[in-house]
């Protein structure tokens, strides 16, 4: 079994709070970080029928069945519940007595924000990571891990990773999006989230989207909020501090599950992903994705960013280390070339805050060329 990094936040927080919430995608892991964390903790899993029909007619009755110190998967199915835990947690006054884990925010944040308000801490646990992977002595080339991707599922239980994402595709994206809204579409949302897998790393123009969807940009909006909530897809917000220059504003687009998207393409093995004219949009997915999990793992908020002004310098990923910006570059390429820091320095010569300037990419050779830092993609964050 691969050790998650986010396991030190998650114990610490059962510390200190009576409620523990583990949010993220469907299949990230999270009921089986829950039950290796706490193996004392009764669990139950309200896709349980039972379970379902108990928690909602006779909340009494299934806290009876399933008393704390309990584990209680896939909460946002029965968000009425907190209501319930709340009670209990006030009263019993003991730490890490219940561990909530969800796959759906709006129905949760919700809850928490009227129920459990300074009772709960709250972590988000995406798919493996690079480091994950290496400590179970799984290491991939550049494109095989964008083939694979990253879920638990691929590795664990060996499954292709083209029968894998089209499960996963049928069974959770498209329930899931039902779930919370009814889509009278389904052929629109098909075309939409492929759309969406065909700009990585852009700006997504909903508008322009419109036509070749054949719904109105509001709709997309709405589609698009849904997936977000959902964790299927990030939004990486531009930096907003002024440095002097007009800035472009909207979010980038980018998949919580590079292996989804790259599924969603049409790839069928990692040889085609090579010659996929979206190479560079996949690869700079990845890597966002491993710097958002780096956050994630540590208990900690995004505060990831990209940058591009009006004259069109763009740098693809910012970190903010306490008000310090750490600029970074991300380009498949597999060979050194100092061209690549071009933007970087257009950067540096302006932004007084920026420390650790580094291209992420995909060769070997890990250098330092006029304070610019060159690493591997795998080695990174």
């Amino acid at each position: 079994m691969i050790k998650r990094q986010i396991q030190p936040a998650l114990m610490q927080l059962a510390k200190y709070f009576p409620v523990v919430t583990l949010l993220g995608p469907r299949q990230s892991g999270k009921t089986t970080l829950a039950q290796m964390a706490f193996p004392k903790h009764a669990y139950v899993n309200l896709e349980d029928t039972f379970a379902f029909k108990l928690a909602t007619e006779d909340s009494a009755a299934f806290f009876e069945q399933y008393k704390p110190p309990v584990i209680i998967d896939e909460i946002q199915r029965i968000p009425a519940l907190l209501s319930q835990i709340q009670v209990m947690a006030d009263k019993q006054k003991k730490k890490g007595m219940f561990i909530l884990t969800g796959s759906h925010q709006p129905a949760l944040h919700a809850g928490i924000s009227q129920s459990l308000a300074g009772r709960v801490g709250i972590l988000r646990l995406l798919p493996f990571s690079f480091a994950e992977l290496s400590s179970a002595g799984i290491k991939l080339s550049r494109d095989e891990y964008i083939f694979k991707g990253f879920m638990p599922g691929v590795y664990a239980d060996k499954i292709p990773p083209n029968l894998f994402y089209a499960n996963y595709y049928r069974t959770y994206v498209e329930r899931d999006v039902r779930q919370l809204i009814n889509i009278g579409n389904q052929r629109g949302f098909e075309v939409f989230i492929k759309l969406l897998a065909g700009r990585v790393g852009q700006i997504v123009n909903l508008n322009s989207m419109s036509g070749d969807v054949g719904v109105s940009s509001t709709t997309l909006a709405t589609w698009l909020s849904v997936l977000e909530a959902s964790y299927i897809i990030f939004r990486l917000p531009c930096y907003f501090n002024n440095f002097g220059k007009r800035l472009i504003k909207s979010p980038k687009i980018y998949f919580t599950e590079v292996g989804l998207a790259a599924w969603l393409l049409g790839i069928e093995n990692a040889t085609q992903v090579f010659r996929d004219p979206l190479l560079g949009g996949l690869f700079e997915n990845m890597v966002i994705m491993e710097a958002l999990k780096t956050r994630y793992n540590q208990g900690k908020e995004p505060e990831l960013y990209y940058f591009r002004d009006q004259h069109g310098l763009e740098v693809d990923l910012c970190i903010n280390h306490s008000r310090n910006l750490q600029p970074i570059e991300i380009k498949a390429a597999q060979t050194y070339d100092s061209s690549l820091a071009k933007n970087i320095h257009s950067f540096l010569s302006f932004a007084n805050n920026a420390i650790k300037p580094t291209i992420v990419y995909a060769g070997e050779q890990n250098v330092q060329v006029k304070g610019v830092s060159f690493v591997n993609f795998s080695s990174q964050f």
